[in-house]
């Protein structure tokens, strides 16, 4: 059972480090676990498939021969594990909605081939114990997720393509996805093949291996920091010029360009500010003579020289609105007071006629009424 954890715990490891990676949208949980279970099957299928090319091989060739070691490390070992992960990532998640990211291929990938190499290092455990369990600890489990690195950051590349409408550059992407992590994994069982003849050989795998290391750990790094949107506005579920509800975002074979949409304008009415309707009846103050303002003014109903009453009939003019009229201002010529004279009683006695002059009557222009002469205007 000990020996079983430590088949484990490095796979289990390197899944919690790339997941927590992924910054931005974590992926859904049921979409990972079956990616990492048809993980574990594509170990099977990679074992028949090199059961049959290695029996085909020892037709042709000696098992000792340089071509022998070349063919099988890289056309049938490294071929036959990495065109498992391969297709598990390509049928169970290319589709999927939730790839519209990325970061997310490569997530993918390494889900994937971590499902490889769990059951591959038990299986290696159990036949070589504790220092065959550290080893792989070090170098073969570490390797399965470096291939599957270079395998999502090809596969990420691809998807974008096929967004974009690049069939070519999707057929390339997807076969780089597939040849870079062949390549890589042929060498690191071509190196160790080879060693078993030539020690030295070990020295420069030791710094391949941890250049190659050091590099996916960056590009790992590097990849999620810069984690975007395969899709436009994949992320958004509202319209930001409009604040409508998007339709999801189904994934596309092909990228159709679209026009962008433009909110319809309502025409802007002119604020016209409200005119008070004036009287041009009068454009001077009847107690001074002097200008006014054109404004509003009730009619009146009596006559604001004399005082005097209006007919009751006389039509009100309503208020109607026009423009101000401006006329010049015309001296007011003081009318002559006229004195009524009062007839003197003649008398008996010797008398002296005095003509005492009486102040005409004066009106109140507003209310009609007789002032008093000592208030009123030329007081």
């Amino acid at each position: 059972m000990f020996l079983m954890y430590l088949a484990i715990l490095p796979a289990a490891v390197l899944l919690y480090f790339i997941y927590k990676a992924d910054k931005i949208e974590k992926e859904p949980t049921d979409l990972l676990v079956k990616i990492f279970l048809f993980g574990v099957l594509s170990t099977l299928s990679a074992y028949f498939l090199e059961v049959i090319g290695g029996g085909i091989l020892d037709l042709f060739f000696y098992e000792d021969e340089m071509i022998y070691m070349i063919i099988e490390n890289f056309l049938i070992v490294a071929l036959a594990e990495e065109a498992g992960k391969y297709v598990v990532v390509k049928k169970v998640a290319w589709k999927h909605p939730a790839f519209n990211y990325t970061f997310d291929a490569v997530v993918y990938a390494v889900f994937s081939s971590l499902g490889f190499a769990a059951l591959e290092n038990i299986v290696y455990i159990s036949n070589g114990g504790l220092s065959t369990a550290i080893m792989r600890a070090f170098l073969s489990v570490p390797g399965h997720a470096i291939d599957a690195v270079f395998m999502g950051c090809y596969f990420g590349a691809a998807k974008k393509c096929e967004i974009l409408g690049d069939k070519n550059g999707k057929d390339r992407n997807l076969a780089l996805a597939l040849i870079i992590p062949v390549c890589i994994h042929g060498f690191y069982d071509f190196v160790l093949s080879v060693a078993e003849y030539y020690p030295i050989v070990m020295v420069a795998f030791f710094i391949f291996e941890i250049g190659i290391t050091a590099y996916a750990i960056i590009k790992v790094l590097k990849l999620s920091k810069a984690d975007t949107a395969l899709v436009p506005q994949a992320a958004m579920n509202f319209d930001p010029m409009t604040g409508q509800p998007l339709q999801p975002i189904a994934p596309v074979q092909g990228f159709v360009p679209q026009q962008p949409v433009v909110a319809p304008m309502t025409p802007v009415q002119p604020v016209v500010p409200p005119v008070t309707p004036v009287q041009p009846a009068m454009n001077f103050d009847p107690m001074t003579g002097q200008r006014l303002t054109p404004v509003q003014q009730p009619a009146m109903n009596f006559d604001p020289m004399t005082g005097q009453p209006l007919h009751p009939n006389a039509p009100v003019q309503d208020f109607v609105q026009t423009q101000p009229v401006v006329e010049p201002v015309m001296p007011v010529q003081p009318q002559p007071i006229v004195e009524p004279v009062i007839p003197v009683q003649p008398v008996t006695q010797q008398t002296v006629e005095v003509f005492v002059p009486v102040q005409p009557i004066q009106y109140d222009p507003v209310t009609g009424q007789p002032v008093d002469p000592v208030f009123s205007p030329e007081a």
